[in-house]
């Protein structure tokens, strides 16, 4: 049976199992990057949880670098996918070549510009004195190494369009392994401490730079990385950047989000809220990391099925996603509830993070529960072509309403204020994801 049968034939759940556990194992693997250095970090002798705290400070860099990989990466694959759907196998190794060395020059320009204003840049997040210190020796490795960093994520979006998702999964897996092997090493045999954690990162990085860089000029790849492709071409950067936009926008609206939370957090609370909140937000990725992936498992099935006016399966599709969504997150939810000392414990177990954390990580992931639903529905939307409403669903928990409660719940409430804008942003639009995903349902039913 080939491909095109199975999404439209095959058993659903048979379907997303197969088509979700790869991208699992690598969302979870991507996310280990960070929660390795974290973890080792927070448990430094006697520096941990000022460590962590800086660390936090430099998520929102992190994460506009991030984003600049993804305006280029995702573009770039989509693009390509399109190219070599339309048979222009020439035309998408320009845009392969053209997307290298736009990821070069904007690494480079990120990498400079970052090392000369990273002082200003950090204390305008919210770095006190206390944890600038950390948060610009981890930060100043890590832009030395970002050329690394937008060529390997950039790239590796680059290899699942190539036809080798595999390839892809085991990218990751490479930097990871390394990162988690590393880590320890440079942090506490060599004492280097932040420093060594930002140089294992690094060193990871270069590896799976240098494994993509080999995949796209070795014998495995149907797409070759050619010199005569590098030259620049206007019309090739736009179709990558008029794709890859919308995915940069939503990194760059949370790193808006996590600069307003930092903020908050120092001036309602103190850098051990900061080093707490870094604590929660790493603990959620390992149970959302999963949801990701049953979203990239489903939306072909779901997006092929609708074309094909399959709606009976398109239903079945949605359901087990939510169903296998929501089991991750109610574990997730029962592990934090339950074990909400341990869980914080386990990146630091100073009694002042863990005070804050314990309090923090109950109230904050209260609605942990339904966001299981809220992801798979909205990502229902982006799965049948209507990005629009998938974008704005997107953007509501997690900017739209989160802002504004940010900036309102802790004048009233003070620390836990911010706490609660999490649970509140969650409900609320996983209420409207509800309202207008069951509307959608009853036109697919008539």
């Amino acid at each position: 049976m080939d491909r095109h049968n199975r999404l439209g034939e095959e058993k659903i759940s048979s379907l997303l199992f197969q088509f979700s556990m790869p991208a699992i194992v690598g969302m979870l693997v991507n996310a280990l990057y960070n929660i390795v250095d974290r973890i080792y970090i927070g448990n430094i002798k006697d520096i941990g949880k000022l460590a962590i705290t800086g660390v936090g400070m430099t998520l929102p860099i992190t994460t506009i670098i991030m984003a600049f990989g993804m305006l280029v990466g995702i573009g770039t694959s989509a693009t390509i996918s399109i190219r070599l759907g339309q048979h222009k196998k020439e035309e998408a190794e320009k845009i392969l070549g053209n997307a290298f060395v736009l990821l070069v020059i904007i690494s480079i320009t990120l990498s400079i510009l970052g090392i000369i204003f990273q002082d200003k840049i950090l204390s305008s997040f919210g770095a006190s004195p206390n944890t600038l210190v950390y948060a610009k020796e981890y930060m100043t490795v890590i832009f030395y190494g970002t050329i690394f960093s937008m060529v390997s994520f950039g790239l590796n979006h680059s290899i699942r369009a190539d036809g080798n998702p595999k390839m892809a999964m085991m990218t990751m897996l490479i930097g990871a392994i390394l990162n988690t092997i590393l880590d320890p090493i440079f942090i506490f045999v060599f004492n280097m401490g932040v420093k060594g954690a930002a140089i294992a990162t690094v060193i990871s990085q270069v590896a799976t730079t240098i494994w993509i860089l080999r995949y796209f000029t070795g014998p495995d790849s149907m797409l070759k990385l050619k010199k005569e492709n590098f030259k620049l071409n206007k019309k090739l950067i736009l179709s990558i950047f008029t794709i890859g936009v919308s995915p940069f926008s939503m990194q760059i609206a949370a790193s808006v989000v996590q600069i307003i939370m930092n903020k908050s957090l120092t001036s309602y609370g103190n850098d051990y809220a900061v080093g707490a909140m870094t604590i929660i937000m790493s603990i959620s990725m390992i149970f959302l990391m999963p949801i990701f992936g049953i979203n990239q498992g489903s939306q072909p099935i779901i997006g092929f099925n609708y074309g094909a006016k399959k709606y009976h399966r398109v239903k079945e599709t949605v359901k087990y996603a939510i169903v296998a969504a929501t089991v991750f997150v109610i574990i997730g939810f029962l592990v934090i509830e339950i074990f909400p000392a341990q869980a914080i414990g386990l990146f630091n177990r100073d009694a002042e993070i863990l005070e804050v954390g314990v309090n923090g990580i109950r109230i904050y992931l209260s609605m942990l529960p339904v966001i299981g639903f809220q992801i798979i529905s909205s990502n229902y939307f982006q799965s049948i072509g209507k990005a629009k409403v998938s974008m704005f669903l997107s953007m509501l928990r997690q900017v739209i309403l989160l802002i504004p409660l940010l900036l309102i719940l802790p004048k009233i409430y003070g620390l836990n204020g911010i706490w609660l804008a999490g649970p509140i942003s969650d409900f609320t639009s996983a209420l409207i994801t509800a309202i207008l995903f069951f509307n959608d349902i009853k036109k697919i039913n008539k």
